[in-house]
């Protein structure tokens, strides 16, 4: 695991590492914090658009990183959600196993946890190894849950009590 300081992403972790941390500050913060599910990162990251990229159906290099190192959060622009870099910067762990496809996915937007192959997990969002085909918003690969990447990251969300 590798943090370098400020505003940068925390790099080279597992889908076993980021659940962890995220046990470990919910346990700590008394609120409960998880990792996102395959659904929200996708509605997070188009933030209303149905396009290629979340900034459209074009490729533009100067909106996402190809610097051949992650970069500080925020270095491009926010969607329309006020998120940065969904694509580009590290991939993005999330809670779902992986499955092939769609199939049989949960519809209320929760992690697709049962079934399929849940020693991988699924990662979203591309990274600043990835050419354009890998920074789509609809892309998405699979990795072994305890597997790591010099590429890999993760967002956390809350889970607001209702």
């Amino acid at each position: 695991r590798r943090f370098k300081g400020g505003r940068n992403p925390l790099e080279h972790v597992s889908c076993n590492d980021a659940s962890a941390f995220v046990g470990k500050l919910s346990a700590q913060t008394g609120k409960k914090y998880r990792l996102l599910s395959e659904s929200e990162w996708e509605y997070m990251a188009r933030a209303g658009s149905t396009s290629e990229y979340p900034w459209g159906n074009a490729f533009d290099v100067s909106k996402v990183n190809n610097n051949n190192k992650t970069v500080p959060v925020g270095s491009y622009g926010a969607n329309k959600f006020g998120v940065h870099d969904t694509a580009g910067n590290v991939w993005e762990l999330v809670e779902d196993c992986w499955h092939k496809n769609y199939h049989g996915a949960p519809i209320d937007g929760s992690a697709w946890t049962s079934s399929g192959n849940c020693w991988r997990r699924v990662l979203r969002g591309g990274s600043w190894i990835n050419g354009p085909w890998g920074l789509r918003s609809a892309f998405r690969v699979g990795n072994y849950a305890a597997g790591r990447g010099n590429d890999f990251g993760f967002r956390i969300a809350r889970t607001l009590s209702q």
